[in-house]
């Protein structure tokens, strides 16, 4: 009974250490940090996986108030709450054995869900929008960086021109916001899943997959999503209601985004089905994603496909 209670605890040490080391590496060091913040609920998947739910959320605790110590209590409060709940999620997932699809929705919905707290409690705390900042603060070096190209006398005109794209290009990203966040759990998401996968799998343990890429299929309501961004484009536009044109933007940047990922999968499937050699298969994805109105083709058809599944007409043509 006590070697029982010792296993379990001092892994939670061990893995709650870990979570504080990347932690530490995700505020101090410059890129290192960047991949160390999207890997640190990677032992508390794991813990959550070995020992269950109880054991993970000790560790959560334990890892917090360190990192308050070492670091700050305020980031390290937002660091908990941003990214916690996704490594809970995907254990309690993977423990579970929930399929892969099952696991990354409940997972990317709590990542969302998760950012979104984070967010609110800092505005909460200091009555200042976090992305607003972040906007003015990029803002603020664009000018700075014309201002010295103005000084090294380069063209007025040209830097005007310049200056006024950037502000368009600023305006235009401030409107999607939401769509960032949402890109955020994502990001989040795919690199705690697919590299908690393979770590599990490594430790022996059985994990449910996501389907072949060319078996994926998105549910048709991206579809409906696109049409009712249309209608809110033209109205909120029209009828200068701006928080209607807002969301409209930004759910049309999802459900085109869905078509790709939905046209890709198929395109893949045809290329799979015809025998196409997977150099050949790169380079027609990269072309078809570079180029502009390939790229819109393919979201279309992707959504498109979400409804008349166009692999089960191919298949029944053979």
């Amino acid at each position: 009974m006590t070697s029982y209670r010792l296993k379990p605890l001092t892994e939670s040490s061990l893995l709650s250490a870990l979570t504080v080391i990347l932690a530490l590496a995700a505020v101090y060091l410059p890129v290192i940090g960047m991949v160390a913040a999207l890997v640190w609920a990677l032992p508390i998947i794991v813990l959550v996986v070995r020992h269950g739910l109880r054991w993970g959320i000790m560790a959560v605790l334990v890892s917090g108030i360190i990192m308050a110590l070492l670091i700050e209590p305020l980031l390290s409060l937002r660091m908990v709450i941003s990214f916690a709940p996704t490594g809970l999620m995907l254990g309690v997932a993977f423990r579970r054995q929930w399929s892969g699809s099952k696991t990354f929705g409940s997972a990317l919905l709590v990542s969302v869900v998760a950012k979104l707290m984070s967010l609110g409690i800092l505005f909460l705390i200091t009555s200042v929008n976090p992305l607003t900042l972040e906007l003015n603060a990029l803002q603020s070096s664009v000018n700075q960086s014309l201002t010295v190209y103005e000084q090294m006398g380069m063209d007025p005109a040209a830097l005007d021109k310049s200056r006024a794209e950037i502000t368009h290009s600023l305006e235009f990203l401030s409107l999607l916001m939401p769509l960032i966040v949402a890109a955020m759990g994502l990001m989040d998401t795919a690199v705690g899943y697919l590299i908690g996968c393979r770590v599990l799998h490594r430790l022996g343990y059985q994990v449910p997959h996501l389907p072949p890429f060319s078996e994926w299929h998105l549910p048709q309501v991206f579809l409906y999503i696109f049409g009712f961004a249309l209608v809110g484009l033209y109205w909120g536009g029209t009828r200068e209601l701006q928080w209607l044109y807002q969301t409209a933007m930004n759910l049309n940047m999802v459900a085109m985004f869905a078509g790709i990922v939905q046209g890709l999968s198929l395109m893949s499937y045809v290329l799979l089905r015809y025998h196409v050699r997977r150099p050949l298969r790169l380079m027609l994805y990269i072309l078809v994603l570079m180029g502009g109105p390939l790229s819109q083709v393919l979201a279309f058809t992707g959504l498109f496909d979400m409804v008349f599944d166009y692999r089960r007409r191919f298949g029944g043509r053979s």
